[in-house]
Parts: C-alpha cells; structure tokens; sequence
C-alpha cells in the first residue's frame, strides 16, 4: 500500500522515529493494530509535512486540517484539487460555505504547492531522529490545550526536544517576556520575578532571546524550577548560537518546541508568529521591560486578544527601555505587577479578551509598516545571491503574485533591487 507516494512501510519506520513506540504485546494483537499502526502513522508524517508546507500561523491550513484532517487534506494538495473543490469538501464537513472559501483555498493552494516534497519531509523527519526530537499531535495527552485557543491559527503539529513533565506543566506556567537590548535593572527584575515564581510552583515560558528571556530561562534553571523555551526555527538549530549551552540544559531539564521541522531558518515573521505560542501556551503573560515598539508588545498583544491576564513591570520613568511597559499600563489595562507574588495572582484572574492596536498585534512587526507578506518577501531574500520570484514564493511560503506585489512595494521603498537574475536585498 502506498502513502503519500511512498511504501507505507517507509512512511511507518520514518515516523517511529519522532514517536513513541507502539508495539504490539503479543503476536496474535500484531494483526489488529497493523492497521491502527499505518493510519497513525499516515497522520503523523501528514501533520509532519505540514509543519513545512505552511508558514506558521497559515490559517488556509488550519481550516483546511481541521475540515478534513491532515492525511486527506494533504492528499487533496498532492492530487491537485482546485480551490472550489476543496471548499465543497471543508462544507460538507459543516463550515459554512461562503463566498470567498474558494478564493482564500486557492491561495492557499499557490503558496503550499511551491514546497511539496517528500524529501523534504524525509529529511526533516530523519534529522529530527537523529537529534532525538520528537512530534508532538493535538490528540497527544501532553498536547499544550492552550495552544488550541488560536482556533485556525493553532500549530497542525509541534516538534519538541525535552523531558513530557514539563509539557504538562505548561497548564500551570507564566510567560516572561521582555527586551534583548536589556538593563541591569530589567535582567535583575527577570531573575528575581523567575526565581520567584519557580518557588510558587510556577513553569517558566519564554523565547530564549538574549536580555530578558534568557535571564528568565537561567534563573528558572539556577533554582531547580522548568522551563520552556519556544523557537522562531528548527529545535535543531539553536538560535541565538549565542544560547546554545543554555538551550542544551533547558532540552535536558524542560522543553524547546517550534511548529517548524528541524533544519528550517528564524525569520522575523516567524518570530512574531512564535510569539502567539509564547502567549497562547500560558496561563499569564509578563512583560519586565520593552520600549515603546518593542517586539515583546507583539506577544502582549496575542495574550491580551487570547483573553490571557496581562502584566508589565514599570521602571524608571526616564528609562526608554521600560517606556513598553508602561504604555501597556497606561493605554492597554495591563496590570502593574512588581513582584513574583503579584505576578502569580495574575492566572487567579481571567481578564475580559481585549483588542489591542499594539505594535505587531495584527501579526506586524512594531518596527516598521509593513505588511506581513513584505516582511515575508524581505526575510526570503539575500544581500548577495539573486533569488528569483518562484523561489522567493517558495522560502516566503507566498503564491507567487503576492510575491511580485510585495517587491513592487519594496522595490518603491528601496528595500529590495531587481538585478538580471532575480531580486537581493538593497544594501
């Protein structure tokens, strides 16, 4: 029998690598779950294949998963359904068929064709064997139900390296979230907010960023708490190589997990979509210090909208670098918190899910105006070599159209340079 275009005993043997073993107890039960075998197997290298054909947050994807599951929706992509076609299938599974279904699955269709292979999927799925990370499904018991919360947005599959104790303790966990470019002040207020809350029982989530994040990642470590760190890449490139030792503990001690599969690269889009995770996983969101744009108010921003209690740490009022948080006080109701204890009363309290019009809430960076294809487009391209637009659509996981929209903008801003084999990043 064949999956996918591949034996199904190769589709088994390469997803038994990134799952636990599920071997039957005696030889007259081996008959009976052959079959429960292979089908769990065809949705696991499915949902394995996703996490590399659609860009993280995709919600074409997710619509599309969730109708009809990642085995079928994948052979639907491979078969070549239209868009209308696919859109009568997601119907006849009770979403509503409305005008634009077909449109928003065509385009889906554009950006997710560029990038089917199967050696792709093989070559992710055996390094990813080789590095001892495994794949982690929504029907799994240790599945973050958190995560669910982004409804079409939600992750098809995560990969994960870690010990599973600290995957049920996400239930129970607060998000310490703030600037790279930290001060003494904010790295000290990290550590003492991390030591705290690992002392109150608390699981510490955070982006293994430099600053902050790292601060919370090492204090939660130094006092024997777990910690979880979420990744903008592949959970066998550490990024940034700088935190290579500490996410090697945190791998030993606690969780790294990414819905991206091993070997794929951080773009700054992937990075605002891993910023949901951060929020969406825990119970409360905290920020120790940020600027006024600072990527941190990205993921307040995600919690906030998720209906998840909010706090920021004010600093001195003539430090820019707190100048975040207290815009989030000010302007955004987040609670002001200051101590560990304060921050722990957060996940008592369920705040009213609000809309926030903060920097890179709606997916875009608080740095600048661009769309989130432009900041997809730009991420996709080289200062050196020239990359033409299919390719760009491939690494962007953009149809191609929205591409050539994209470089046109780029191009007027004189972010990008067209040159006689492909586009490169302006200089």
């Amino acid at each position: 029998m064949m999956l996918f275009g591949l034996e199904e005993a190769t589709v088994v043997d390469l997803t038994g690598g990134v799952r636990a073993s599920v071997g039957s107890a005696s030889p007259e039960a081996a008959e009976a779950t052959d079959a429960t075998d292979a089908a769990a197997a065809a949705d696991v290298f499915a949902r394995a294949a996703w996490t590399g054909i659609a860009e993280p947050g995709d919600a074409a994807a997710g619509l599309l998963v969730q109708g009809l599951g990642a085995g079928p929706a994948l052979t639907a992509v491979l078969d070549v359904w239209s868009g209308a076609r696919l859109a009568h299938a997601v119907a006849a599974t009770g979403v509503p068929l409305t005008d634009d279904l077909p449109a928003l699955l065509e385009q889906g269709l554009q950006r997710w064709r560029p990038r089917l292979s199967s050696a792709e999927v093989i070559r992710s799925l055996q390094q990813a064997a080789r590095v001892s990370a495994r794949l982690l499904v929504p029907t799994d018991p240790t599945w973050p139900a958190g995560v669910d919360d982004l409804g079409l947005h939600a992750p098809i599959a995560l990969w994960w390296r870690g010990v599973p104790t600290a995957l049920t303790a996400l239930s129970n966990s607060i998000a310490l979230v703030g600037a790279r470019a930290a001060t003494g002040y904010g790295e000290h207020v990290a550590m003492e907010a991390s030591a705290g809350l690992v002392d109150r029982g608390f699981l510490i989530v955070s982006g293994a960023a430099y600053g902050i994040d790292g601060m919370a990642h090492r204090a939660a470590l130094a006092s024997s708490g777990l910690t979880v760190a979420f990744l903008a890449g592949g959970v066998d490139r550490y990024y940034p190589s700088g935190h290579d030792a500490l996410l090697s503990r945190i791998a030993t001690s606690g969780a790294i997990l990414s819905e991206l599969p091993c070997g794929a690269a951080p773009t700054k889009w992937r990075f605002l979509q891993r910023n949901r995770l951060i929020a969406a996983a825990s119970a409360a969101t905290v920020v120790l210090e940020a600027g006024w744009r600072s990527g941190s108010l990205n993921t307040a921003g995600h919690a906030a909208a998720l209906g998840r209690p909010l706090g920021a740490v004010p600093g001195p009022v003539t430090s820019p670098t707190s100048a975040g948080c207290h815009r989030l006080i000010r302007e955004y109701d987040a609670v002001c918190v200051t101590t560990a204890e304060e921050m722990a009363e957060l996940v008592g309290e369920r705040m009213l899910s609000l809309t926030l019009d903060l920097p890179g809430s709606d997916g875009q960076s608080g740095f600048d105006a661009r769309t989130s294809d432009q900041v997809r487009v730009f991420d996709a391209l080289s200062t050196r070599a020239a990359r033409t637009v299919p390719d760009i659509a491939r690494r962007a996981g953009l149809s191609v159209s929205a591409v050539q929209g994209s470089l046109g903008a780029l191009d007027l801003e004189g972010a990008v340079l067209e040159k006689e084999t492909g586009w490169v990043r302006g200089r």
